[in-house]
């Protein structure tokens, strides 16, 4: 059996919104045989395309890609599925002789793949309808402000209008006795060997980014984004508090189609999610000692980056 040494490491392209991952991880597919794992809690959901900047049929034509489209916008999906998923995957490709290439924006995902997850109870379908009724009757705040009286350290990080985290750390108290910041950071589940190593693009110039955004979301627009989010919402069985609707750009087209605001105002509040998010990515992305930083808003920041996977292959 080789050396775990031996083996070339998992490389992991991350970066923040709108920093250039996917003409990066072509560029790559065109020198080595890659097979890329997308890291993307939106891109797995079928007919959210446009708002996704999901690959579109060209460029799944030029290098597989895993992970797109494997569940419909009314389904959850957990980073525990994504672990195991990625954890297959990453044994697939290699056995096809190929090199995985783990791509997207996830945070989250990178972290449970390399970290492994926190021994926490899982999900009862039925405590969360419950918790679900309980909200609809006393609105998300106060259970914010229950949990805050269970655990106040969870409480104190989150939005009292963060439906899905609220009911998350909610569901872990009443499961196990426990608040959840209690069992984070206890012993994690973490039996992966593999070696990953991130390339990550990041803006030195952050308002370049912000203007990049805006652009990419007017594209957007002009690509018909509206149009898929009134088709989604033509379906009746969606609604905001899904996972899949919570997505930046999607929850403040939802908004207008509610009327709740003009399309004007939906646009800004899109741009500025979106921002928001690559603020919170990058954040994420510099807390991690490992990674190679190349500036994404270089003019030659794709031959950069597959300069510094060539050195990576090459040990």
């Amino acid at each position: 059996m080789p050396d775990s040494a031996s083996i070339p490491p998992v490389i992991c392209l991350a970066g923040p919104t709108a920093a250039g991952k996917s003409a990066a991880c072509l560029a790559l597919a065109q020198r080595w045989p890659l097979e890329i794992v997308n890291v993307d809690s939106a891109t797995i959901y079928r007919g959210m395309d446009v708002g996704t900047a999901k690959p579109g049929a060209e460029e799944r034509a030029l290098v597989p890609q895993h992970l797109l489209d494997i569940r419909d916008p009314a389904e959850s999906y957990s980073a525990a599925q994504f672990r195991d998923d990625a954890l297959r995957l990453i044994d697939e490709i290699r056995g096809r002789g190929r090199l995985p290439l783990l791509a997207g924006g996830t945070m989250l995902y990178y972290k449970v793949l390399r970290e492994g997850l926190d021994a926490l109870p899982q999900a009862d379908p039925v405590l969360r309808a419950e918790l679900e009724a309980q909200a609809a009757e006393r609105g998300w705040p106060a259970l914010h402000a229950e949990l805050a009286g269970r655990d106040p350290a969870t409480a104190a990080r989150l939005s009292p209008n963060d439906s899905q985290r609220i009911q998350r750390a909610l569901e872990i108290c009443m499961l196990s006795g426990r608040p959840m910041s209690a069992l984070l950071g206890g012993a994690n589940k973490n039996d992966d060997a593999r070696r990953y190593v991130t390339v990550s693009l990041e803006p030195t110039d952050r308002l370049a980014l912000h203007a990049r955004i805006a652009r990419r979301f007017d594209a957007m627009m002009a690509a018909g984004f509206l149009d898929e989010v009134r088709v989604l919402r033509s379906r009746g069985d969606l609604h905001p508090g899904l996972p899949s609707i919570r997505c930046v750009g999607y929850r403040q087209l939802w908004a207008h189609l509610d009327g709740e605001t003009t399309l004007q105002e939906a646009r800004e509040q899109g741009i500025a999610a979106t921002r928001q998010l690559a603020k919170r990515q990058i954040t994420w992305l510099r807390a991690q000692p490992d990674r190679m930083q190349i500036d994404c808003m270089a003019g030659d920041a794709v031959d950069r980056v597959i300069d510094a996977v060539a050195g990576l292959l090459r040990g």
